[in-house]
């Protein structure tokens, strides 16, 4: 979908939007700006469902719990590309939003925000969890689309078969560049 073809009316329609992509991509950064735009709950994933202080991995079964009890809600913005959790979270959201700059500016993203954070917590992680940055960090971001994308695209078709005898498709909205988010963002905040 083009940034300006049928947005308005999309994500107007959209009371549950998924924000994913890759790390660095800017997903929390756009959610936290979206919910302020439509009045939408946001949801770190990071924050709310994955870790606990020290950088400790909640158990798989206490975050499905907490991520079921989140999508039950009925006005949200979720950010967090989480495969494993896709089989919750599909099912409710009504919008997905992916964002899918290149790599390097996937990595400029999470190598500034590690140095602006450093040792300390950014907003979308829970207090304990200072800033850092590792080389698996940067692996995973450099091999993302090679090794991530196919499992999102698998997932999403997935979903979409299993819901086509339901009703209409679930818009995905794939923006590629700062300038398609800034776009969004500025369209969002012009009058209708």
């Amino acid at each position: 979908m083009n940034v300006t073809s049928g947005l308005n009316s999309m994500l107007a329609a959209a009371d549950r939007i998924l924000v994913i992509g890759c790390p660095g991509s800017g997903k929390s950064t756009l959610a936290k700006r979206l919910s302020r735009a439509l009045d939408l709950t946001y949801i770190s994933m990071d924050c709310e469902f994955y870790w606990l202080p020290g950088w400790r991995k909640r158990p798989r079964d206490e975050i499905d719990r907490f991520i079921a009890k989140a999508v039950a809600g009925e006005r949200w913005i979720m950010d967090g590309t989480g495969l494993s959790s896709f089989h919750l979270r599909l099912p409710r959201a009504q919008a997905i939003i992916w964002l899918r700059p290149p790599r390097h500016v996937c990595l400029y993203g999470a190598i500034s925000r590690a140095l602006r954070y450093l040792g300390r917590n950014r907003p979308e992680l829970p207090a304990g969890c200072p800033e850092s940055l590792s080389l698996d960090a940067l692996s995973y971001i450099w091999n993302f689309e090679r090794d991530a994308v196919p499992l999102i695209e698998a997932a999403l078709r997935d979903h979409a078969a299993g819901i086509a005898e339901h009703g209409p498709e679930m818009p995905i909205l794939q923006l590629k560049s700062r300038r398609q988010m800034r776009e969004l963002l500025d369209l969002l905040g012009r009058p209708a």
